[in-house]
């Protein structure tokens, strides 16, 4: 077979898919997949649904593209129009793209412009967490905590200032409460040597993703960090481009905590697969600032086309008619109650943690210590490759700023249900078993520790 001439990321030969139905693919060579992790976090609603199908070919048939400047479509005011009421009109406005990354850097780019024609020109920083992922432009890639994908570009790109965030399992303090304190402590310190009058907005995830392995927050350190931006002067940009349209439970995240962004950017799950488009949501007034000056200087081709936002209205729709968050509620319970009796299992998953069907097991070492794996083992792609074998695909990445420990996700679609759920955590299970046997080989006689 002649070598493809396409190129990604380093790794192994891929199998090429053949197709798919509900949370379940199959490769050419008839071998079926679990998919435990919806892609990249974004196959929301599984596979094969004929309801999307049917919306795509339906707007297929009247106009497939219009350019935003040139035409309006009914499909982006109606799609608008629903993601404003999703966030019971907390946000008011919407902006189309077709991606996670363009979506965090139209909103960077929102938040600049809107300071700017305050007469604020000096506002020109972002602050935002290590480690932490927010995409791969270079906006989007500079306010991105996660080392080993900022290094080629670090010269080029403008970096954000960069803080901590709570770590519920790995900080040593006295209780959360302090821990929660102490990181907090921290981050007005650097954003006061920094300069607050200079900061523009900050940006975080509600719930870690890739870069943590579902990491927590939780509502005191989200309450705080909005009353520090609103003290400073600084807007509060939440990241929800993984988190939102249904993956925690709730329309998005931080309907869970009560705190409300300025901004928020959101994509993957919108789309749920089958069609590329993302969106920023802000409040009403920092819109009709910028649009006073002469209109926000941003945006691209693809913004807002009909058959991208009929796809995500198509989306939303299913959702909201199929009780999915119910769901999501009720299959998050069985998934957290299946890994937590796998990590009383076997010793070196460290930690569980997550919300709804975004969930992060983290793999240790020493359970003790809460050491991680020597980098060089790479066992976060072991098991994942475990994984893979037992028909089970899940989404692997390292857990400390990219550069050590191991973790991966478990988010299917939202719409599994519970007898594959179980057979999720059956086929986990078989791959936990091999990953433990191999452990267990490569460990000495006397070793008192993984």
């Amino acid at each position: 077979m002649d070598p493809s001439p396409l190129f990604y990321q380093a790794g192994p030969a891929l199998p090429e898919v053949s197709h798919a139905q509900g949370v379940y693919l199959w490769d050419e060579n008839g071998r079926q997949y679990l998919d435990g992790c919806s892609g990249a976090i974004s196959c929301n609603l599984g596979h094969g649904r004929d309801d999307i199908r049917e919306a795509m070919l339906a707007q297929l048939d009247r106009v497939a593209f219009t350019y935003r400047t040139q035409f309006e479509n009914a499909p982006a005011v109606a799609l608008a129009k629903t993601l404003v009421g999703i966030t019971q009109h907390q946000l008011e406005k919407v902006f189309f793209v077709s991606s996670g990354s363009e979506a965090v850097e139209s909103a960077l780019k929102l938040a600049r412009q809107y300071f700017v024609v305050r007469g604020e020109p000096q506002c020109r920083r972002f602050v935002s967490l290590r480690p932490s992922y927010h995409g791969s432009t270079l906006g989007a890639l500079g306010v991105t905590g996660y080392q080993p994908l900022e290094a080629p570009f670090r010269d080029i790109a403008i970096g954000s200032l960069k803080v901590a965030g709570p770590d519920f399992y790995r900080h040593d303090d006295a209780d959360d409460n302090r821990h929660v304190a102490r990181v907090l402590a921290n981050t007005r310190a650097a954003i006061e040597a920094a300069g607050p009058d200079t900061i523009a907005a900050f940006v975080l995830e509600p719930v870690g993703g890739a870069s943590t392995g579902a990491r927590m927050l939780d509502r005191s350190y989200l309450t705080d960090i909005r009353a520090l931006c609103d003290e400073f002067g600084c807007l509060l940009i939440l990241d929800e481009v993984l988190t939102g349209i249904g993956r925690t439970g709730a329309w998005f995240a931080y309907q869970h905590y009560g705190v409300t962004p300025d901004l928020l950017s959101t994509a993957k799950g919108l789309g749920a697969g089958y069609y590329p488009v993302g969106a920023v949501l802000s409040r009403a007034d920092i819109v009709e600032t910028v649009m006073a000056s002469g209109g926000f200087q941003h945006g691209h081709t693809y913004a807002g086309n009909p058959l991208a936002c009929a796809t995500g209205l198509a989306v939303v729709e299913a959702i909201e008619r199929d009780k999915v968050l119910d769901n999501v509620v009720a299959r998050g319970r069985q998934l957290a109650a299946g890994l937590e009796a796998l990590k009383a299992r076997f010793p070196w998953i460290g930690d569980v943690r997550g919300l709804g069907l975004l969930w992060g097991v983290e793999l240790v070492a020493d359970a003790a210590t809460k050491a991680p794996f020597p980098a060089e083992q790479n066992r976060f792609a072991r098991i994942t490759a475990l994984a893979r074998e037992e028909g089970l695909l899940i989404y692997p990445r390292r857990t400390l700023d990219g550069m050590a420990g191991d973790h991966f996700l478990i988010t299917p679609p939202l719409t599994i249900d519970a007898a594959d759920t179980a057979e999720l955590l059956t086929r986990l299970e078989r791959a936990m078993q091999r990953f433990d046997r191999e452990l267990a080989a490569a460990t000495p006689m006397n070793a008192t520790t993984l």
